[in-house]
């Protein structure tokens, strides 16, 4: 899906921004502590560890920071009171919207997150209102089309899903499972990603074409990653070509 590229790009642009500035690496040590407490501390048997360490890597976190917080989330104590929690809602233009978050404090969470989408015209919704709309996955990404070929042979010979081609993005998409698998096997090749994740796809898009509507979004979605419960951020919008130029002004 063309869309999803087109506003992955922006979402992996604001990330590595954040990222600058020290924004989303606590997000990413409460994750990896989590992962890591909750699973095996080695992240060849707990794929959602591993996931969250590619993430990691890939907002350019030194393994040293990476291997503190996995030592942490192994040894327990931190985090006991920690809860996992998502929320669904609407944003402007029928954009659906899952929000993951770690928390301590759930009515402080849910006051912000409520905060959040009422400011900007949405509505939080109820649990199953749009997670229904996402279906978990991991996508390694490459800004050069051309290695589609090398990317294909490897990536499909380690168990891909699948390889798309938006005709300035190639996005090999995996089962969560298989990820490491994948990602290790395309590293092996000398084919290096610049984002690898395990993320939350949209099954549907809602189509935005009004710059007006489009930086409501935005600023809805900016408000909601701030918070410092919200872990992550997920959405099915997807802009158009007009749209997007004037975003990316």
């Amino acid at each position: 899906m063309a869309g999803h590229s087109k506003w992955a790009n922006i979402k992996h642009r604001k990330a590595r921004q954040d990222a600058v500035k020290g924004k989303v690496f606590t997000k990413i040590i409460r994750e990896i502590v989590s992962a890591a407490k909750q699973g095996d501390p080695d992240p060849d048997k707990n794929p959602r560890l591993r996931a969250v360490i590619e993430k990691a890597l890939s907002a350019n976190m030194t393994r040293d920071t990476i291997n503190r917080a996995v030592t942490r989330g192994a040894g327990g104590g931190d985090n006991d009171n920690m809860e996992e929690v998502s929320y669904e809602g609407y944003g402007i233009g029928g954009v659906a919207v899952l929000v993951e978050t770690m928390t301590d404090n759930l009515n402080r969470t849910v006051s912000e997150v409520r905060h959040a989408f009422t400011k900007h015209d949405g509505n939080l919704g109820t649990s199953g209102s749009v997670a229904y709309l996402f279906n978990k996955r991991g996508e390694i990404s490459f800004n050069d089309v051309s290695l589609e070929d090398e990317v294909m042979l490897a990536a499909l010979d380690a168990g891909a899903l699948d390889i798309e081609n938006d005709g300035e993005t190639l996005l090999v998409i995996t089962e969560v499972d298989s990820f490491g698998a994948v990602k290790d096997a395309l590293n092996a090749a000398g084919l290096v990603s610049d984002n690898a994740e395990v993320t939350m796809s949209p099954a549907t898009s809602a189509e935005i074409d009004n710059i007006d509507d489009a930086q409501q979004v935005m600023k809805m979605i900016d408000m909601l990653e701030d918070i410092d419960d919200v872990q992550e951020v997920y959405t099915n919008v997807n802009f158009s070509d007009d749209v997007m130029a004037q975003l990316e002004e």
